[in-house]
């Protein structure tokens, strides 16, 4: 059971990756489509553990947070562009990933979900900036268990296994615009900006955990801290494609078989559940929304904050107080409370949260250009970059990606 320690970041990250708005994409993708794009959960497991474990390595070898090392290759103002995009993203998805919450809990507790979205947010954003980085990871990963909700609701609805293995192994070139943008969506809430930005980060805070305080100290990584990753990334990002399985099969064996194709908020998700497959089926899929929604809020507001610091020279990190990195945690309060308002913003909660992935879609593979020339460079790497495998994995997700985001246009 050894390889249970080496779990750490890659879980966190990759349980993250399961936040409402992938929750709401792969919803979405199985009440209207059915199981015909169950292959992509097989497809964007390799892609994202490749992408995930490069920014680990980065993280890793070169002692600071992606943003930081990509700023040794591109442009500071092309930096700044990437930043916003992302920090408004982020925002973007914050707001929506605090709208399913509510909007899901509402159900439960007959409190408006106007309320419900402010105490999320105070709550999540109050813990972010009150605890500790190792406090924080130790709830982060207690919270990784919700997702097992939706393996159990899979289970719980009885699909037929013959339809969806087959649509599993077997894949379909989508033929509508609905099916391309599904598939931009999909790419664009497994392969997020955010985590790239998460994972090098939290990397750097591990290696702050250990004393390693400056970034002369942390350069450079052994051979075992990179199996160790490489094990811990492989785990994490199996079983956030696995729930992704999980809840497109429990969608198209309810919602698309009796019928159900317009879902637009949490609400109506979970609440069409009840009479297909029972009352359970309803508290698991709620009760896995608000795990997750607690899980990658303080993902997407510190990924955000992280790349902000690093671009523009503040000092950062959830190992810091307020006191110590005040425009760091400036830039948390400011996403949280932008999500805040988007509460007010008359769009329906999944609708939001779909599109925000379909965003990050179309973002993803200029970051992914950026990680390239990044993981390339032995300089920036200090003769510790990514093996040519690794570099042709993930730029091939890019292509994939810019494919994907044109099939979509056109």
């Amino acid at each position: 059971m050894g390889w249970l320690k080496a779990l750490g970041p890659g879980v966190i990250t990759g349980a993250a990756d399961d936040d409402p708005s992938g929750i709401a994409t792969y919803t979405i993708t199985g009440a209207q489509l059915g199981t015909s794009m169950l292959w992509t959960s097989v497809l964007t497991w390799p892609l994202m553990g490749a992408v995930q474990m490069m920014c680990a390595r980065i993280g890793m070898v070169t002692g600071q947070g992606l943003a930081g090392s990509m700023r040794a290759k591109l442009p500071r103002s092309m930096m700044v562009l990437i930043t916003v995009g992302l920090l408004t993203a982020n925002t973007v998805n914050v707001g929506a990933d605090l709208a399913g919450m509510a909007d899901a809990a509402e159900m439960f507790t007959g409190i408006h979900s106007h309320w419900l979205v402010v105490v999320f947010a105070v709550v999540i954003g109050w813990a972010t900036i009150r605890f500790r980085y190792q406090t924080i990871a130790r709830i982060l990963k207690w919270l990784a268990l919700a997702l097992f909700a939706y393996v159990v609701t899979m289970i719980h609805v009885k699909p037929d296994w013959h339809q969806v293995l087959a649509n599993t192994f077997v894949p379909a070139w989508p033929a509508s615009s609905a099916q391309w943008s599904t598939l931009v969506a999909i790419l664009g809430t497994t392969i997020s900006p955010y985590l790239f930005f998460w994972q090098s980060s939290l990397e750097v805070e591990e290696e702050l955990g250990k004393g390693r305080t400056t970034v002369a100290s942390r350069i450079g990584a052994t051979a075992e801290e990179l199996h160790n990753r490489r094990i811990d990334v492989g785990v994490g990002t199996f079983f956030s494609n696995f729930v992704m399985f999980a809840i497109i099969v429990t969608a198209a064996s309810t919602l698309h078989a009796t019928g159900h194709t317009r879902i637009e908020t949490s609400r109506q998700a979970a609440e069409a559940l009840r009479p297909l497959a029972g009352s359970m089926a309803t508290t698991l899929y709620t009760v896995g929304l608000l795990g997750v929604g607690m899980l990658a809020i303080p993902t997407l507001t510190g990924s955000a904050a992280y790349a902000c610091a690093e671009v523009f020279g503040w000092k950062e990190g959830l190992n810091k107080s307020w006191r110590e990195a005040p425009w760091f945690y400036g830039v948390v309060v400011v996403s949280t409370l932008g999500g805040i308002a988007m509460e007010f913003v008359n769009v329906p909660p999944l609708t939001t949260l779909f599109w925000s992935a379909v965003i990050n879609g179309l973002l993803a593979p200029f970051v992914l250009l950026g990680i390239l020339l990044v993981a390339s460079d032995r300089k920036i790497m200090h003769d510790q970059p990514s093996s040519r495998l690794s570099l042709i994995t993930v730029a091939v997700t890019m292509f994939i990606m810019f494919g994907a985001a044109f099939g979509l246009m056109i």
